[in-house]
């Protein structure tokens, strides 16, 4: 009933950028955090990035300090991570997630609802 639509991804070359949406629509639901995770072959899932939905604070992962930006537009439903300065090693299918329990949640399980993914390559 709940969806989340990743859109945006595809192959860059290293240094490139690439902006990711996530589209949320169904049913209301509460929403805490929103979050991007990323999966590379043969890896866990890994945390990304997060951002309070009412006050906008963000929480990245240590990789992507300083390279990668995540914000939302809350009366669109809407989470987007622009990514700077794409490096090989981030080349993982990404995925939106939604919490909707209190506090800062940087594991997957934490997470109650999730999209279908979109591939990022970045090539060297």
């Amino acid at each position: 009933q709940v969806q989340l639509v990743e859109s945006g991804g595809g192959l860059v070359q290293a240094g490139g950028s690439l902006r990711l949406s996530c589209a949320a629509s169904g049913r209301t639901f509460v929403t805490y955090y929103k979050a991007w995770f990323r999966q590379a072959p043969g890896k866990e899932r890994e945390f990304v990035a997060a951002i309070t939905w009412n006050t906008g604070g963000t929480y990245y992962a240590d990789a992507v300090k300083g390279r990668f930006t995540i914000d939302r537009d809350n009366a669109k439903n809407t989470l987007f991570l622009q990514m700077n300065s794409l490096k090989p090693e981030d080349t993982a299918v990404y995925y939106c997630a939604v919490r909707t329990g209190y506090g800062l949640a940087l594991a997957r399980d934490e997470y109650d609802f999730w999209g279908q993914g979109t591939q990022v390559t970045v090539a060297s």
